[in-house]
């Protein structure tokens, strides 16, 4: 068995593995980064690619959200890759919703957020693909980025190798890992820290503690159109009023209880499944629609016609475009734990498990990255 050595060691290249790589890297370290899979498969890929900021609540998670989307702009732009940068409407029909809206709105300024309520026709101003019929308004936020997740997960392995000299070796399962010592099934390798970022595989590495951590996966199901016709562009990614009740930023509005109980008594069935609507944009001009929630270690590997029903008909409700039609449809998973967005192991010394930015994966990554460099005291 060949020996080799680096710096650091990192288990996964999605997004998690390549935020830490790119912090590494950027510190100067001699970084190597093992995929088991031909390239990233799991939840990175699988998502709406929104960096999205207005979702976090104020404070620590904020500032890394806002941390995490300044350092996505500085690698894009190194990189040449393309990027939107529209911002986000959260769309607003009925007056519970719109409350909640306005009064986030009023005091968002204050706790970090650089959002606005705006009328009617402000709204249709930013976007054309906004329903019109019954709009009463939405709150609107220019930090949110869109990236297309498969298009970029492809092309940052090689921007790091080019730019950094991060090697990578796809398609490599690490089976064990024995400081200092790293090994897969043709290789080992020596390094100084290992950092295991292996989304929701709880069971290849240090299972004992996965199992006493608290985690659990989420099944989310998602839908795509095909690209719009002629150059259509959706302009400012699209949530509403359902969203509202989704995202812990919203928790400081004291009108949110009310809005709460009105769709758990008049629509149950989005309780049920923990659908909220959110819509972005890919490289190529398509919708990407979602999505729901479903919470347990076994995961369901059969998608319910019904979930995906629920989220087309309530986002036809506030979204208009050329091209509605779906023309793809998957589930992700992601690792979640039922009380914490950030949580780490570290099993012994010199290894550290970066087990869960929940669902803001996109989001909180490169920010998590930085910080978790220079907390181990790599930079």
């Amino acid at each position: 068995m060949k020996n080799h050595s680096a710096d650091i060691a990192i288990v996964g290249a999605g997004i998690l593995g390549l935020a830490h790589a790119y912090a590494a890297a950027r510190a100067g370290k001699r970084v190597v980064v093992f995929e088991r899979s031909p390239q990233a498969a799991g939840a990175s890929v699988r998502n709406f690619g929104m960096i999205w900021p207005i979702g976090q609540p104020s404070g620590e998670l904020l500032q890394l959200a806002l941390r995490s989307r300044a350092i996505w702009l500085e690698i894009l732009t190194a990189a040449h890759l393309p990027y939107l940068n529209t911002g986000s409407l959260h769309l607003t029909y009925r007056h519970d919703e719109a409350a909640v809206a306005q009064e986030f709105a009023s005091i968002a300024p204050g706790l970090g957020y650089n959002c606005r309520w705006l009328t009617p026709a402000q709204v249709l101003e930013k976007s054309q693909a906004v329903q019109p019929q019954g709009l009463l308004g939405a709150l609107w936020s220019d930090t949110e980025l869109t990236v297309d997740p498969r298009q970029i997960l492809a092309a940052l392995p090689a921007f790091l190798a080019q730019r950094y000299g991060v090697q990578f070796h796809f398609s490599t399962a690490v089976r064990a890992i024995n400081p200092p010592c790293l090994e897969s099934a043709t290789a080992r390798w020596h390094a100084s820290q290992f950092l295991i970022c292996s989304g929701e595989d709880f069971e290849t590495l240090y299972p004992n503690h996965f199992a006493a951590s608290g985690l659990t996966r989420c099944k989310l199901q998602m839908l795509r159109t095909a690209p719009q016709p002629t150059g259509w562009q959706l302009g400012p990614s699209l949530a509403a009023g359902l969203t509202l009740r989704f995202y812990p930023a919203f928790g400081v509005c004291s009108t949110l209880p009310a809005l709460q109980a009105r769709i758990a008594h008049e629509t149950p069935e989005f309780d049920r499944w923990a659908i909220h609507a959110l819509v972005s944009q890919t490289a190529d001009g398509a919708l990407t629609l979602g999505d729901s929630h479903q919470y347990g270690l076994a995961v369901d590997v059969f998608n319910k016609s019904e979930i995906d029903d629920l989220i087309l008909n309530y986002t036809h409700s506030f979204l208009r475009a050329p091209e509605t039609r779906v023309a793809e449809r998957w589930y992700g998973v992601y690792a979640k734990h039922p009380d914490k967005t950030l949580l780490w192991i570290d099993p012994e010394p010199t290894v550290r498990i970066i087990a869960s930015p929940g669902g803001s994966g996109m989001t909180l990554s490169m920010g998590l990255g930085e910080k978790m460099i220079r907390e181990l005291g790599i930079a």
